[in-house]
């Protein structure tokens, strides 16, 4: 009969066990980050999409530099909002496909803590490369420089939202083969009030007035949702997963 204390195997299973929330935390990160950072061409896709809707809307509206100024902060937002949800519908789609997920929801470990890593692993290589791309992309549209902090801090506030809500959508439909559209239409009514303060944010700071009620008001929201948006995700999983 195999020594089980000086099994590997059991040795590892142990370990995995005990691991706290913390370390559960960084070790799910450190994965999803590993794996997306091979699939380049999930990685790149919504920058790409997020420079060709700004591209063309000049081409399909008025290249009137006062024009195209007045509507960048709207454009901008919005194309940032899509280019988040174009890529939620892989966000559990490749641990379903491999059978991760379902070993996920009978780990003992607190599924909303896998969650929480996953949703900011995306965050990371969507939301935050859009923020920083944003200012470069901004001058398309002559976007005053007054405009330009504004921008930033609005999207480093409400993009991690458009994550966490986007990831609900996401696990609501991981069991659907073609779940993009409904991920659209369960999630974009949810976006609206991140999609007016981001804007609003925009406004201010080009026209100079106070910017920092619209940050509150998406810090409020961002807070929110980190408290209650990952025990909705780890929720949403398992009703799509057990039926």
């Amino acid at each position: 009969m195999a020594d089980l204390s000086t099994n590997p195997a059991t040795d590892s299973r142990m370990e995995h066990r005990t691991l706290g929330a913390g370390g559960l935390f960084v070790a799910a990160l450190k994965r999803d980050l590993m794996l997306s950072l091979r699939r380049k061409s999930e990685l790149v896709n919504p920058l790409i999409f997020f420079l060709m809707v700004i591209t063309l809307f000049p081409l399909g509206v008025s290249p009137e530099p006062g024009f195209l100024a007045e509507l960048a902060p709207g454009v901008l937002w919005v194309a940032a909002l899509l280019a988040t949800l174009l890529s939620m519908d892989s966000l559990f789609r490749t641990d379903f496909d491999d059978g991760s997920l379902e070993q996920l929801l009978l780990s003992p470990q607190p599924l909303f803590v896998v969650v929480l890593a996953k949703v900011l692993a995306h965050w990371m290589l969507t939301g935050l490369a859009l923020t920083l791309v944003a200012p470069v992309i901004a001058v398309m549209l002559f976007l005053p420089a007054e405009g330009m902090l504004g921008l930033m801090l609005s999207l480093l506030l409400g993009t991690p939202t458009l994550s966490l809500v986007g990831a609900i959508g996401a696990a609501l439909t991981v069991g659907l083969r073609k779940g993009g559209v409904l991920i659209s239409l369960l999630v974009l009514p949810l976006y609206i009030p991140v999609l007016i303060f981001g804007t609003g944010a925009v406004q201010a700071a080009v026209t100079g007035l106070p910017l920092g009620g619209y940050l509150a008001l998406l810090g409020a929201l961002l807070a929110l949702g980190v408290t209650l948006a990952p025990l909705a995700i780890s929720a949403a999983l398992r009703i799509s997963v057990s039926g």
